[in-house]
């Protein structure tokens, strides 16, 4: 019986292009639905910072992301501001149905080339190379934008909380590096019924620390 999965995902992040990048490891049997949501749009949801906003951790990821991609021998180049505003590219994957070949067009003109991924004429050029004519019109339907706030807003109703996150069978694998355990869990998908991982999930708080937003 074939697995659906959807993956949720925002182009302003470097590990849904590195996981997007690995979607050939993906079982022949498992049938992705692609989804672009807006990160921002999460992080607000859960009152969560993105890495971005951790001067020390904002370092850290980008580092770690060139490494991981050099290691895998993937094509990476940070973008020359980051984060930026993802909403129109967001929303022209949106108008390209998600498709599997637009996406990675995408992502390789933002983290592959490392082309601006908010300003106008880098995503003229974008837009060239997805062969679409006029995408400030197609970014600009309200069907388009309502598509991607649809979105956002399911995946926050799942509980997902971060991107890339893929959804299978109701659980939700998040980020880039569990994309092995989720690889195992569609190999045996028992794996969270065994006692210890059942437990897990009715772990008690012992200790909360006060709400923040230093």
């Amino acid at each position: 019986m074939p697995h659906h999965a959807d993956w949720y995902f925002d182009v302003v992040s470097p590990y849904a292009y590195l996981q997007f990048a690995t979607f050939d490891r993906l079982p022949s049997d498992v049938q992705v639905r692609i989804k672009p949501v807006l990160f921002a749009g999460l992080l607000g949801a859960w009152d969560n910072m993105g890495p971005a906003e951790i001067p020390a951790k904002r370092r850290q990821t980008y580092r770690y992301c060139h490494w991981l991609a050099a290691k895998r021998g993937i094509p990476f180049k940070t973008p020359p501001r980051h984060p930026f505003n993802p909403l129109a590219v967001l929303r022209l994957a949106v108008a390209l149905d998600s498709e599997p070949a637009a996406i990675g067009t995408i992502f390789h003109h933002i983290w592959g080339a490392g082309n601006d991924g908010q300003d106008p004429e880098s995503l003229s050029a974008l837009a060239v190379k997805l062969g679409v004519d006029d995408w400030q019109a197609r970014v600009s339907d309200p069907a388009v934008k309502q598509q991607l706030r649809a979105n956002t807003e399911e995946a926050v109703a799942r509980g997902v909380f971060g991107v890339p996150t893929f959804v299978i069978d109701g659980e939700i694998f998040w980020g880039d590096d569990v994309t092995d355990m989720m690889l195992d869990y569609l190999d045996d998908p028992e794996l969270f019924r065994h006692s210890e991982w059942e437990r897990l999930g009715e772990l008690p708080v012992a200790a909360q620390r006060r709400q923040s937003r230093l």
